[in-house]
């Protein structure tokens, strides 16, 4: 008994068939497509959250390791930013202390006060008498007792000048006065300080790009491990005319959330560690006088903290995949 022939397909009408079909797809309404676009990306978002679910010791490793690779650069950050706003008075302050001769009175105090106060290169003079600086050492604990022992006031007028600009200038003419006896200004201090921060910003910078190199290989591999596990599957999808960017999708939602997890991971870290360090840093304050206090990233660094994670996992995923699919390809 013969087999049955295949039944003949007429060219034309299969032509025709595609070209309705064609048609059909480009006569829908913009929000059936719209609908259809995001059961997509839902459908790949939700599956692939199943899947780092499905392996949650392996996804738990993974999440850890970028936030702790995370988690480093950005507390050094923080510390330099704490460090800068604890001694941004300083720094940003360009005073020049003068202390007068022990000789000279109020009165010429209070001149010379006036002639600096004419400069075009000083913003600012205060005058502090002797009796106002002893006053402030019998604020001091430490320095009550031995104030209650001295007779008379040894302390001379002193001339708190704020230039108008970085001070260099006024503080070397202040000291070319005869009425002057010591003049203090801690610019070269303050350089020190600037520079030291400046240096430990670039550090940051630095550990920055490299921890960030290092959690954009652990996606990357991750999902490349992810991949290899799927390549069957991946295969058949191709093969059936699936597109890159169908292909690529659900690993990109992969990496996005572990990029996403590890962002949150690391800010729990970075507030863990500002609550066990500030205790710490409250004693050390307290005997400056001062009630300074730990400040965390604030909205905006919390948003590039989430954010950054989230392009770093993608970018990983992203080059995992299209490395996998430019050697797989149907045919080659």
């Amino acid at each position: 008994m013969n087999a049955p022939e295949a039944p003949r397909v007429d060219p034309e009408a299969l032509k025709s068939a595609k070209a309705a079909a064609a048609a059909r797809r480009k006569n829908r309404s913009f929000g059936s497509r719209l609908r259809s676009w995001i059961d997509l990306h839902v459908f790949s978002l939700v599956s692939s959250l199943g899947r780092m679910l499905q392996r949650p010791f392996a996804a738990a490793m993974t999440i850890g390791v970028m936030a702790i690779a995370l988690a480093l650069p950005i507390a050094l950050w923080l510390t330099l930013a704490n460090v800068q706003r604890f001694s941004g008075t300083v720094r940003a302050s360009r005073q020049v202390t003068v202390f007068l001769h022990q000789d000279v009175g109020m009165d010429r105090a209070n001149a010379i006060a006036a002639q600096l106060r004419a400069r075009h290169d000083v913003a600012e003079v205060t005058v502090r008498s002797p009796a106002e600086g002893l006053a402030e050492f019998r604020k001091m604990s430490d320095m009550a007792p031995a104030v209650d022992v001295l007779e008379g006031n040894p302390l001379p007028p002193v001339l708190l000048v704020e230039p108008a600009d970085d001070g260099a200038s006024v503080a070397t003419s202040l000291r070319a006065m005869p009425e002057s006896d010591v003049v203090q200004q801690d610019s070269v201090w303050r350089e020190r300080l600037s520079a030291w921060l400046a240096f430990g910003d670039r550090i940051a910078w630095v550990l920055a790009a490299l921890l960030g190199a290092g959690a954009l290989l652990v996606v990357g591999n991750t999902v490349r491990l992810d991949i290899q596990s799927r390549s069957e599957e991946i295969g058949v999808l191709q093969f059936l005319g699936a597109t890159d960017g169908f292909v690529r999708r659900p690993f990109l939602y992969l990496g996005a959330i572990y990029g996403l997890a590890a962002g949150a991971l690391a800010l729990g870290l970075l507030a863990v560690a500002g609550t066990a360090l500030q205790p710490a840093l409250a004693r050390l304050v307290t005997s400056y006088g001062s009630d300074f206090r730990l400040q965390g990233p604030g909205p905006a660094g919390i948003a590039v903290l989430l954010g950054g994670p989230v392009l770093l996992g993608w970018l990983g995923a992203w080059l995992a995949t299209g490395h996998h699919l430019r050697r797989n390809r149907p045919g080659t």
